[in-house]
């Protein structure tokens, strides 16, 4: 199977809650949209600096992880971060990656909207078994 991507919006969580209690304005939110490579064998969202400084998202830890090439390095985790992909939503954490890497749409954020990987078109779709919300399993 090729590498699969998929067109996200990404909202800075922070921002969301100030428009929620009219401390800004929806329009001052700050979000953009990008192309994320789908890959389960990440855990995490991960962006990129150049994200991270455009919608100002606050550094919340620093976590080591291993690259795909084996390297370890270590890494900004910022949150909230607000992920929106087609009727599907999901607020998480996310690694920032050095420079201008190519963000990928990961495992935890990929179970929690509840959304899969067709293998035959290679594209990811809202689950068809639960088409119209998110489902999740509790057990």
């Amino acid at each position: 199977m090729g590498l699969v991507y998929a067109d996200i919006e990404l909202i800075n969580g922070d921002d969301l809650a100030l428009a929620r209690r009219y401390f800004i304005g929806e329009e001052e939110v700050k979000r953009m949209h990008v192309s994320a490579l789908v890959d389960t064998d990440s855990y995490m969202l991960c962006i990129n600096e150049n994200i991270q400084e455009q919608l100002q998202l606050p550094v919340v830890e620093k976590r080591k992880a291993q690259l795909a090439n084996g390297a370890i390095v270590e890494c900004d985790v910022v949150a909230p971060v607000e992920l929106k992909f087609k009727n599907r939503r999901s607020s998480c954490s996310a690694m920032v990656l050095p420079g201008d890497s190519e963000p990928l749409l990961g495992a935890i954020p990929l179970e929690d909207m509840d959304v899969i990987i067709h293998p035959l078109r290679q594209e990811l779709i809202v689950n068809p078994d639960h088409p119209y919300f998110a489902q999740m399993k509790l057990k």
